[in-house]
């Protein structure tokens, strides 16, 4: 009976570490909505974000480099995506303020109507 409960122990340890894994676009995505943090700033910890899906797959995969990338490379690209829906998913009001910045007056236009002058 020992190697069923081993079995099933670590078919459950892998279950939670990669249902986990797959939350990640989730909670960036929810993260940028409420406010919490902004995309530039997770932009930034990139770094960070990459080399803590390694040290989470260290911790929740059997002890080899194989199980350990398997969970963290998935774990980094869906952090990747999402980061993207977090950017099409802004608030109203924010991308309104982002659509005035865009379509405010261009500034090679600018230039030329004072180089004309």
């Amino acid at each position: 009976m020992t190697d069923i409960e081993a079995y099933l122990d670590f078919v459950l340890t892998l279950f939670f570490a990669f249902g986990l894994c797959f939350e990640v676009p989730i909670f960036t995505i929810v993260a940028v909505w409420s406010g919490f943090t902004t995309i530039e700033s997770l932009v930034d910890k990139r770094p960070y974000v990459i080399v803590s899906a390694f040290i989470i797959g260290m911790f929740l995969t059997p002890p080899d480099v194989l199980s350990q990338t398997l969970l963290a490379v998935p774990m980094w690209l869906l952090f990747e995506i999402g980061l993207l829906f977090a950017r099409l998913n802004r608030k109203p009001e924010r991308l309104e303020r982002d659509m005035k910045t865009v379509t405010a007056p261009n500034l090679t236009q600018k230039r030329r109507r004072k180089s004309k002058k």
